[in-house]
């Protein structure tokens, strides 16, 4: 690839502050750009239109997405933005972070700059926030699309300790689903790592960092609901409510000093800047919709044509070394004007395509929403997935409902290994005949369960399987273990 096409697929991954970083750096390297308002009646103030139009599509405009091709932003084939597969779905396949090492008590964070536009990938490893490592964790512990969408609408409420402030009511009212789909979801949250996000609260935290490690007992249970009294130093009270002794408590106490009650905290900061919405959705009185582009995201830039025949980009008179110099700079600020003019057009092009086939999510709620691939809305406005993948990363759509990333709209279930989806109540009753043929001497862990069941076919996480586990009320292996020593099995 070319070095322009190249950042051309980088501006379509860009978010908002990475564009605004990156035309920064460009007007104070080429002097004929300048930044301009954008006007529909008039020339730009150099007197060149060549600048970035505002667009808007109606719901008469929606039906007919797809119909047309994309235009070429370069002097270079129209599909060539759409053939790059090397660079893959980087935002889509999802990526790997890690918590660290932390004291009950603390914990440390990590972070980083922007540079002016490197590889993106690279850009998102190095500030990869919380919201961004649930994400990637969300689509395989989900059940469904409904309940995929509502939990990465939470992973985005959490705060940077990783705990849900918003009131899981507040929450399933805005999405339009009952406080079963809410509480689902917030499960799928609390499901993935680190433990402990999710959690509304200190000992709820802690109680999830228990589950995890096997250790939460009756006696864990108790201590957990009573922190109060152990920050009043009511030791002995909290000892008669567990109903352990000083060896017992101690160990417990052990336990709880290793787990991290801010485990949000190991990852980079997402409250530093507010989102700010690409596109905006309206309802018309029609029943249709209007979709736009925010007009306060969209860069403003015009070619300073009268600066170039100043200094001497027409002139004969000029040497070869300055008019070579002055038109490789008009050409880069035309091919920028252009690449951001196409980059917007994508971006509207594919947010009208998502409002098209989600159509009953923006008017009903999340139990509208229906299973969306990537390569479904690729097909329909004539691009490669890739491409797709690229231009609905970091870019957010505001609705009456909130405001959404373009990416939340792709859904994903559990699957099998020969391509069908595998029906949960198949996996729940998978679970539960390897738990009741288990040896009761090397009782089944969730790992080993997700071994077993992975062997057979399903794609399961071990969080996945805990949380079919408890559907169907089936103990961890450490309640299975003292059940069946007590039963003498």
């Amino acid at each position: 690839m070319t070095p322009q096409l190249q950042q051309a697929i980088k501006l379509l991954a860009a978010s908002n502050l990475e564009i605004e970083t990156f035309i920064g750096d460009a007007l104070e390297s080429n002097p004929l750009l300048e930044s301009g308002a954008v006007s529909a009646d008039k020339d730009g103030p150099s007197g060149e239109a060549d600048d970035i139009p505002r667009e808007e599509i109606t719901s008469d405009q929606l039906m007919a997405q797809g119909q047309g091709e994309s235009e070429a932003p370069l002097d270079i084939d129209a599909s060539a933005l759409d053939r790059d597969r090397d660079t893959g779905d980087a935002d889509m396949a999802g990526r790997a972070g890690s918590s660290g090492d932390a004291e009950w008590g603390s914990a440390s964070g990590s972070g980083g700059g922007i540079d002016d536009l490197p590889g993106l990938e690279a850009t998102k490893a190095a500030e990869l926030t919380l919201a961004e490592h649930l994400d990637a964790q969300i689509g395989g512990l989900s059940c469904n699309p409904q309940e995929e969408f509502v939990a990465r609408h939470i992973a985005g409420l959490l705060d940077d300790a990783g705990y849900l402030t918003t009131p899981l009511r507040d929450v399933a009212y805005d999405l339009g689903v009952d406080m079963d789909c809410a509480e689902d979801a917030l499960e799928v949250v609390q499901m993935c790592d680190p433990t402990g996000v999710g959690a509304r609260d200190l000992g709820e935290c802690l109680a999830l960092q228990a589950k995890e490690a096997d250790r939460y007992d009756p006696a864990m249970a108790t201590l957990l609901a009573n922190l109060d009294f152990l920050g009043k130093g009511e030791i002995a009270r909290l000892k008669r409510l567990c109903r352990v002794d000083d060896e017992d408590f101690a160990d417990m106490l052990r336990e709880l000093r290793q787990y991290d009650p801010k485990p949000g905290l190991a990852f980079a900061s997402s409250t530093s800047e507010a989102v700010v919405p690409d596109v905006l959705l309206a309802s018309k009185d029609d029943g249709g919709w209007d979709i736009q582009l925010n007009e306060d995201t969209l860069p403003r830039l015009v070619v300073n044509r009268d600066y170039y025949v100043e200094l001497g980009g027409d002139s004969k008179s000029a040497d070869a070394e300055t008019q070579g110099w002055l038109k490789e700079k008009l050409a880069d600020a035309h091919w920028l004007i252009r690449a951001l003019d196409q980059r917007q057009k994508t971006i509207l092009k594919t947010a009208a395509e998502i409002v098209k086939q989600q159509d009953g999510f923006f008017r009903r709620g999340v139990s509208e929403l229906r299973p969306l691939t990537l390569r479904e809305v690729a097909e329909q406005i004539d691009m490669h997935e890739s491409t797709v993948s690229r231009v609905t990363s970091n870019k957010y759509l505001w609705c009456e409902r909130g405001t959404f990333e373009l990416k939340y709209f792709f859904t994903s279930g559990v699957s099998s290994s020969d391509g069908e989806g595998a029906s949960s109540e198949a996996i729940k009753a998978r679970i539960k005949a390897l738990t009741d043929a288990e040896d009761p001497k090397k009782v089944l862990s969730d790992q080993k369960l997700a071994d077993l069941l992975n062997e057979e076919g399903f794609g399961l996480a071990r969080r996945t399987v805990a949380k079919y586990r408890e559907a169907i009320g089936v103990g961890s292996s450490a309640e299975r273990r003292r059940a069946k020593k007590l039963a003498g099995i």
